[in-house]
């Protein structure tokens, strides 16, 4: 941990990126070996070389807003995309600019604000927006058949939109889910029915936004709220009786974390890197700076303040181990690459603008649509009922 901290204690811009037409950055992935690819709010996908950030070539196809973007663990040429459109989609990054190598599908009504694909390569789980006011789905499929026809739905342990689904990092059959009902649920999806699969239901106190594996053998669960609250949890205590919590706040932005005394204005997410043993969350303010924060029982503590990077909103990071870097986008439409020592080489537009297509994009990506409540109206008066779901 020591190592990783005085690396990032010397982050700077290595490379800088801004895309022809500009739009809010909201997810990015990395494999070992691969470009990154970034989902853009015009609902394409771009790759990005990892050193240069040069820009590789995009794929199109989601017509509806992107809800994350994963690599397999076994492929850096295999990426998958889930959307709003209902849709999960998987390319293959060698053939840039070409149709989806295999689309995954579910019941017309559905619209995906969540998915994840999980350790083996085998399984895949989107979660639905809350269907005709009442529902809300965990579908998933086995990504190795040639069908996309689901393997079935969970369709109880939620009652609002499933903002996250996250499979646990080595166990393929565990899988933790977030919704804007407040709850954070824990399965074990080797136990079949919905039911017995439940393991623990865990209250976030208010919209869960995103969700992170973290500590000892991932045995730990990092929720961020939609309001800036944080929840840790230990799930190694599910079966004694010390309370799960090691630390919560109902809301981070009231915390002195930053010299001087001052806050975050908000959580851009968390991520477990594991090599160093350390919770990463990262926050920020409005105009652009961003704060590295450890995570841990005793709360937040901040590592690195980075300046001189971003104008606005930062929406997704990742660190990338292998190279030694902190790749950011945001609504600047700027893909930054930060690493120790790093002297600033320019990719791209030098001009920062916000096209119609981000503008649109104001809220957190699993509100909902306009166009969408719209399309699922017309659905409903033409099929007139929605079918019944078979259970994994």
């Amino acid at each position: 941990m020591e190592v990783l901290e005085e690396q990032l204690k010397v982050l700077s811009v290595s490379r800088r990126s801004r895309p022809e037409e500009p739009t809010y950055l909201l997810d990015v992935a990395l494999q070992p070996g691969g470009p990154l690819a970034v989902s853009c709010s015009n609902f394409s996908i771009r790759l990005h070389d990892r050193e240069s950030l040069r820009p590789l070539g995009e794929f199109l196809g989601h017509s509806g807003p992107i809800c994350g973007v994963t690599f397999t663990r076994r492929s850096s040429d295999l990426l998958f995309s889930g959307s709003a459109d209902g849709s999960v989609r998987l390319w293959d990054v060698r053939h840039r600019g070409s149709d989806a190598v295999q689309t995954f599908g579910s019941d017309s009504t559905h619209s995906f604000c969540s998915f994840d694909l999980n350790c083996s390569d085998a399984l895949l789980c989107a979660g639905t927006e809350q269907v005709d006011g009442e529902d809300s789905f965990l579908v998933f499929w086995d990504r190795r058949k040639p069908g996309t026809d689901p393997l079935g739905v969970y369709s109880e342990s939620h009652s609002d939109d499933i903002t996250q689904v996250r499979f646990h990092p080595q166990d393929k059959d565990r899988l933790a889910s977030g919704s804007t009902d407040g709850l954070v649920n824990v399965f074990d999806l080797s136990r079949g029915a919905e039911d017995e699969a439940l393991l623990a239901t865990l209250n976030s106190d208010s919209s869960a936004g995103a969700v992170c594996w973290c500590g000892p053998a991932s045995s730990r669960l990092l929720c961020l709220s939609h309001d800036e609250g944080l929840h840790l949890w230990d799930l190694s205590r599910l079966d004694g009786d010390q309370p799960l919590s090691l630390f919560s706040t109902a809301d981070a932005r009231s915390l002195e974390l930053l010299p001087g005394g001052g806050g975050v204005d908000y959580l851009v997410g968390g991520s477990y890197l594991e090599g160093a043993e350390l919770l990463l969350v990262v926050g920020g303010t409005r105009s652009g700076e961003l704060h590295l924060m450890s995570c841990d029982g005793d709360g937040l503590r901040l590592l690195r303040s980075l300046e001189g990077g971003h104008k606005s909103t930062v929406r997704c990071f990742l660190w990338d181990a292998q190279g030694e870097a902190l790749v950011t986008g945001g609504e600047d439409a700027q893909l930054l690459l930060w690493k120790p020592g790093g002297e600033e080489l320019t990719t791209g537009k030098k001009e920062t603008m916000k096209s119609q297509s981000a503008l649109r994009l104001k809220s957190r990506p699993h509100k909902k649509h306009e166009y969408q409540r719209k399309k699922k109206i017309q659905k409903e008066e033409d099929s007139g009922s929605f079918r019944s779901h078979e259970r994994v």
